[in-house]
Formats: C-alpha cells, structure tokens, sequence
C-alpha cells in the first residue's frame, strides 16, 4: 500500500513538472505569474548581496560606516554593494532601482548584465540610466518577442506611434518630431511590409496627409488608396510627383518667411523656423512620404532614364535635408540600398537618421542600413532568423540600438482600417492628379474593424 502512495505521488509530481514546462513553452506570460515571478524574487532577496560581490559591484564601505559596525556588532566589515530599491513585478518581469555606490556608473552595472540574468534566472536584464547615480534594472522573465503582445499603455501622441514591441518589453515609439525620416530595408518576407501596415494603419487614425510611391504596380500600398492623398505606382509617376511635393515645401517656407518678416517688438512666441511654431489655424497638416522599394526609383537602362533618375534623386535629397521643418517626412523602404545603386544614394542615407533593419541576406546590406551608426547592430541583424518574421534591429545616430518586433497585422485588416479612416484624407489641391482610384467596396465585404493579432512562431 505504500508503494502504490509513493507512486502514485511521483506521478503527481512528474505530472506537475510536466504541466509546468509546458506551461513555459506554451503560455510564457502566465508561466511567469504563477511560477518564474515567485522564485526569481526569492533569487534575487536571497544572493543580492553575494552576486553583486561576485560581479564586482560592491565598495569598501565608508570608515564611519566601518566604525559603527566593528562597535556595534564586532563582526567583519564586507564590501557594500548598491542600495536596492523595492521591487516592482510586472507582467513581462521584474523593475527595480539600485543607487551606485560612490565610484560606480551605470556602464559597471550593464557590463555584468549577463551575470545578473543567469545568477537570478531570467531571460535577460537591461540597465536603463535614471539619473545621477541610480539606475533601473529591468528584468525580463521571458522572450517577449517571441509572441507579441504591445503594453497596454503606451505613450503615443500626435505624430508618435507605437508600432513595435521593444526586447526589453517596452513599447518601440516612432516619433516623426524627433527622427524626421527613416530607412528600413529587409529581405522578401522578412516583416517589412508588416512594420510598414502598422505604420500606415496608426498615421490613418492622425490628421496626416498621407503620400505612396510605390514602383511594384502598387501592391503594397494600394490597398491603403481609401486614405492615401496622393499615389505613385511606377516611375515615370513618381518623376511627376515629386517636384510637386518640392513645391510644396518650398510654398510652406514661404508660409513660414512670412511669419519671420513681421514689424519689430513682436513677441518672440510669434517668430519661428518651422511650421510648428505657426498658430493653428494657419500651420498646415504634416506629410508622410511612403517609398516601397526604393531601388526601382533608381535603377536605369537608358540614357533618358538616367536623366530622370538623377532628377527623383535629386527631389528626395532636398525633401530629406529641407523637409523637416516644412512638416514633409520621408519613410524609406528596400531591400538594399547601396551605393551601387547610382549617386546620390549614399548622400540620401546619410539625411535619413531612423535605421530599422529586418532580416537580410548578406551582411553588406546589413551595414548599409546601420554600420555608419552603430557597427555592433550589424552582427545582430545578421543573426536574424527567417523562422521569425517582424523581427528586427533599430538604430538611431546616438549609435544606441536595440530588437523590435512588429505585431502580425493582416493586409485586409490593414485595408479595412484605411477605410474606416478614408474622411481623414485631405484634399490638397497640388495631389490631385495623382489622388488614387478607391473601388467601392461590396456590402458583404464590409465588417468590423479587427485589431493587430500577436505574431506567433
């Protein structure tokens, strides 16, 4: 008989191992709560102090602190490590603030981040600087990117998106104010396209005048026509829209001259360099430019074409230096964009200051998009693997970087918000001719508005 009870509690128990990893694997985020938060927090109470001694992170304590030991308790004085803050569990992990010990900066504290992830058992911890002197540890129980689920809250605003799911498990915010304009190359199915729907799908729901050019017939963007303003689908179109655009610009510096050129004593609130600095009623609506496959923009066979081609180039050099202060941003999309490509193309990359690099096929096209900002992205870029589409590698000219990945965002359900959204297209006189063709849509077609669905392995 107590046999059949031992056995039976070995049972129970491996049934219970059982349950738990497949739990891990299946259900991350509910594996943490239950059982990774618990025995992560008692880790991390239990080693503090030895792990940071064994990391290197603790000081000689002061000699009055070492006075009133040796009075007090006559033991032996130990080396300090940094005052731990509380603990904040989250759905994704574990913060907490540690403030440095005199000598200390937050790089001492990164270098051991790999130490710290092992020693407390979690997936990885990241070293975020507060302020002088504290830092936030932010550590994640599990890979959040593997199954994507954007946070709740999340800072967006008018001309900031969040459109990616950060490593860290913070929301990726691209905010158009502070990175004007923005390069992302990927190889075929590598995501781009799924960060380029998100894209488009959150400006839609913005008072944003928004402008395509795309050279594959318009199979990217076409489906978006319903709130797209103007639409270029093959080159020769694309030569004829972009002087527009330049006009356009160059009429909204006259906007903005005319606001500089008032009489003496007027208050400096009413003098500005930029359309945002112009009153409301009179500041007119920003511009998104969307290129889909760059390349095909410059790519020449004859001479004629040759001369057309250094015309767009030109028009795209200037909208990059010049655009920022007229409200015109340039989104950038290809799968290579070297300098094989013609001249002119290194001079544009160089006006584009966002970097987002999915998965590509060899590690030139790699540097092309981050190695002039931050040489240590590349190789991460370039262990990107196919199995996982939406992954990718940002940068940004502080030489900082980090992994992102998109939420799964189907093409219909991208399409059904445009329309949705089709009376928040503007009718900008100068984007007439070239507004797109919006078929009507079939009532059985129509439905309810879905939302971005987690990508999945």
């Amino acid at each position: 008989m107590t046999d059949l009870v031992t056995l039976a509690e070995l049972g129970g128990s491996l049934a219970a191992i059982g349950g738990a990893a497949y739990a891990r694997h299946a259900y991350p985020a509910a594996y943490w709560s239950t059982v990774g938060l618990p025995v992560s927090v008692a880790r991390l109470l239990g080693s503090y102090t030895s792990t940071m001694d064994a990391c290197g992170l603790t000081v000689e304590p002061s000699r009055w602190r070492a006075l009133v030991v040796k009075a007090t308790t006559r033991r032996e004085v130990r080396p300090v490590p940094p005052r731990r803050g509380v603990i904040r569990p989250t759905s994704t992990g574990l913060r907490i603030r540690l403030r440095l010990a005199p000598g200390q900066e937050p790089a001492d504290v990164a270098a051991s981040a790999e130490r710290l992830r092992h020693a407390w058992g979690v997936h990885a911890v990241y070293v975020r600087d507060v302020k002088p002197g504290v830092v936030e540890l932010r550590l994640v129980g599990f890979d959040v990117l593997r199954k994507v689920r954007m946070p709740r809250r999340t800072a967006g605003d008018f001309l900031r998106l969040p459109v990616a799911l950060r490593e860290d498990a913070t929301a990726f915010v691209r905010d158009y104010r502070a990175v004007p304009h923005e390069l992302v190359l990927g190889a075929t199915l590598s995501g781009k396209s799924m960060y380029l729907r998100n894209l488009l799908t959150k400006l839609a729901a913005q008072p944003v005048v928004l402008v395509g050019i795309d050279c594959k017939r318009g199979v990217e963007l076409a489906p978006f026509a319903a709130r797209l303003s103007a639409l270029a689908t093959d080159p020769d179109q694309a030569a004829e829209l972009l002087p527009v655009l330049v006009k356009e610009m160059e009429d909204r510096y006259d906007l903005i001259k005319a606001r500089q050129g008032i009489a003496p004593g007027t208050p400096e609130e009413l003098i500005t360099s930029d359309i945002w600095g112009l009153p409301e009623r009179e500041r007119p609506a920003p511009i998104v430019l969307f290129i889909d496959e760059v390349a095909e923009l410059f790519l020449i066979a004859t001479k004629k074409e040759e001369e057309r081609r250094d015309e767009m180039v030109t028009h795209l050099i200037r909208l990059a230096q010049l655009g920022r202060a007229a409200g015109i941003y340039l989104e950038v999309c290809g799968q290579r964009f070297g300098a094989e490509l013609g001249k002119g193309t290194t001079m544009l990359r160089a006006q584009l200051t966002g970097r987002v690099c999915h998965r590509v096929n060899d590690e030139a096209s790699a540097k092309m998009a981050l190695g002039d900002i931050a040489p240590e992205a590349v190789y991460a870029a370039c262990a990107i693997a196919s199995e996982r589409p939406g992954l990718a590698v940002i940068g940004d000219t502080s030489g900082g970087w980090s992994r992102i990945r998109t939420p799964h965002l189907t093409l219909a359900d991208a399409a059904a918000i445009c329309r949705e959204m089709a009376q928040l297209a503007s009718d900008v006189p100068a984007f007439t001719p070239f507004r797109p063709y919006v078929p009507p849509v079939p009532a059985e077609a129509s439905g309810p508005v879905a939302s971005p669905h987690p990508v999945t392995e």
